[in-house]
Protein backbone atom coordinates (compact mmCIF):
# COMPACT_ATOMS: atom_id res chain seq x y z
CA UNK A 1 0.00 0.00 0.00
CA UNK A 2 0.47 3.91 0.00
CA UNK A 3 -0.33 6.67 1.65
CA UNK A 4 -0.68 9.62 0.36
CA UNK A 5 -0.60 13.61 1.88
CA UNK A 6 -1.22 16.79 -0.31
CA UNK A 7 -0.22 19.77 0.19
CA UNK A 8 0.29 23.57 -1.18
CA UNK A 9 -3.49 24.78 -1.18
CA UNK A 10 -4.70 27.92 -0.93
CA UNK A 11 -6.30 31.17 -1.92
CA UNK A 12 -5.09 33.02 -4.68
CA UNK A 13 -5.95 35.83 -6.92
CA UNK A 14 -7.13 35.23 -10.43
CA UNK A 15 -3.59 34.68 -12.57
CA UNK A 16 -1.49 33.81 -9.82
CA UNK A 17 0.22 30.45 -8.77
CA UNK A 18 0.61 27.45 -7.03
CA UNK A 19 2.24 24.69 -6.55
CA UNK A 20 1.03 21.30 -5.20
CA UNK A 21 2.75 18.48 -3.57
CA UNK A 22 1.61 15.26 -2.71
CA UNK A 23 3.96 13.15 -0.28
CA UNK A 24 3.19 9.24 -0.89
CA UNK A 25 4.89 7.06 2.25
CA UNK A 26 4.49 2.86 2.00
CA UNK A 27 5.71 0.92 -0.70
CA UNK A 28 7.76 2.01 -2.99
CA UNK A 29 6.51 5.53 -5.05
CA UNK A 30 8.17 4.58 -8.19
CA UNK A 31 6.01 1.14 -8.40
CA UNK A 32 2.52 3.75 -9.03
CA UNK A 33 1.49 5.70 -12.06
CA UNK A 34 -0.03 9.00 -10.53
CA UNK A 35 -2.43 11.53 -11.11
CA UNK A 36 -4.39 14.64 -10.22
CA UNK A 37 -8.02 14.80 -9.63
CA UNK A 38 -10.47 17.49 -8.83
CA UNK A 39 -13.55 18.08 -7.30
CA UNK A 40 -15.23 21.36 -6.88
CA UNK A 41 -18.59 22.06 -5.11
CA UNK A 42 -21.67 20.09 -6.83
CA UNK A 43 -19.99 18.39 -9.20
CA UNK A 44 -18.13 14.66 -9.85
CA UNK A 45 -14.36 14.71 -9.25
CA UNK A 46 -12.69 15.13 -12.75
CA UNK A 47 -9.11 14.30 -14.27
CA UNK A 48 -6.47 17.17 -14.21
CA UNK A 49 -3.73 15.42 -15.03
CA UNK A 50 -1.33 12.03 -14.53
CA UNK A 51 2.01 10.77 -15.44
CA UNK A 52 3.57 6.92 -15.95
CA UNK A 53 5.67 5.61 -12.91
CA UNK A 54 9.38 7.30 -14.22
CA UNK A 55 7.46 10.49 -14.72
CA UNK A 56 7.04 10.31 -18.18
CA UNK A 57 4.20 10.76 -20.74
CA UNK A 58 2.42 13.46 -19.13
CA UNK A 59 -1.50 14.42 -20.29
CA UNK A 60 -3.73 17.19 -19.29
CA UNK A 61 -7.40 17.74 -19.21
CA UNK A 62 -7.76 20.16 -22.06
CA UNK A 63 -9.26 22.51 -19.77
CA UNK A 64 -5.89 23.06 -17.70
CA UNK A 65 -3.65 22.73 -20.82
CA UNK A 66 -0.59 25.13 -21.12
CA UNK A 67 -1.49 25.89 -17.72
CA UNK A 68 -1.10 23.35 -15.50
CA UNK A 69 2.44 21.08 -15.37
CA UNK A 70 2.57 17.46 -13.73
CA UNK A 71 5.79 16.23 -12.42
CA UNK A 72 7.61 13.86 -10.25
CA UNK A 73 10.51 12.82 -7.89
CA UNK A 74 10.95 9.11 -7.10
CA UNK A 75 13.93 9.93 -5.16
CA UNK A 76 11.73 12.14 -2.96
CA UNK A 77 8.66 10.27 -3.09
CA UNK A 78 6.70 13.39 -4.11
CA UNK A 79 4.19 13.93 -7.21
CA UNK A 80 3.94 18.11 -8.08
CA UNK A 81 1.23 19.80 -9.60
CA UNK A 82 2.29 23.70 -10.58
CA UNK A 83 -0.30 25.76 -11.87
CA UNK A 84 0.06 28.81 -13.46
CA UNK A 85 -2.84 31.38 -14.95
CA UNK A 86 -5.25 30.03 -11.99
CA UNK A 87 -8.98 30.82 -13.08
CA UNK A 88 -11.57 31.24 -10.87
CA UNK A 89 -13.05 28.35 -12.37
CA UNK A 90 -9.89 26.12 -10.71
CA UNK A 91 -11.56 26.48 -7.27
CA UNK A 92 -11.96 22.68 -6.04
CA UNK A 93 -10.52 20.15 -3.69
CA UNK A 94 -7.30 18.76 -5.47
CA UNK A 95 -6.56 14.88 -4.56
CA UNK A 96 -3.14 13.08 -5.74
CA UNK A 97 -3.99 9.52 -6.53
CA UNK A 98 -1.84 6.05 -6.93
CA UNK A 99 -2.75 3.49 -9.34
CA UNK A 100 -0.26 0.19 -9.54
CA UNK A 101 1.70 -0.50 -12.45
CA UNK A 102 3.38 1.63 -15.24
CA UNK A 103 0.57 3.21 -16.76
CA UNK A 104 -1.47 6.11 -15.68
CA UNK A 105 -5.41 6.08 -15.91
CA UNK A 106 -8.05 8.61 -16.92
CA UNK A 107 -10.88 7.87 -14.42
CA UNK A 108 -11.30 8.15 -11.36
CA UNK A 109 -11.59 4.18 -10.81
CA UNK A 110 -8.55 3.15 -12.04
CA UNK A 111 -6.92 4.60 -9.20
CA UNK A 112 -6.46 2.55 -5.92
CA UNK A 113 -4.90 4.91 -3.44
CA UNK A 114 -6.13 8.59 -2.82
CA UNK A 115 -4.81 11.17 -0.85
CA UNK A 116 -7.23 13.34 1.56
CA UNK A 117 -7.62 16.25 -0.65
CA UNK A 118 -6.15 20.02 -0.33
CA UNK A 119 -8.55 22.82 -1.25
CA UNK A 120 -7.65 25.16 -4.07
CA UNK A 121 -9.83 28.95 -4.09
CA UNK A 122 -9.12 31.14 -7.14
CA UNK A 123 -10.78 34.57 -6.21
CA UNK A 124 -11.83 36.89 -9.40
Amino acid sequence: QVQLVESGGGLVQAGGSLRLSCAASGRSFGSYAMGWFRQAPGKEREFVAAVNWRGGSPYYADSVEGRFTISRDNAKNTLYLQMNSLKPEDTAVYYCAAREGPSFGYYSYEYEYWGQGTQVTVSS
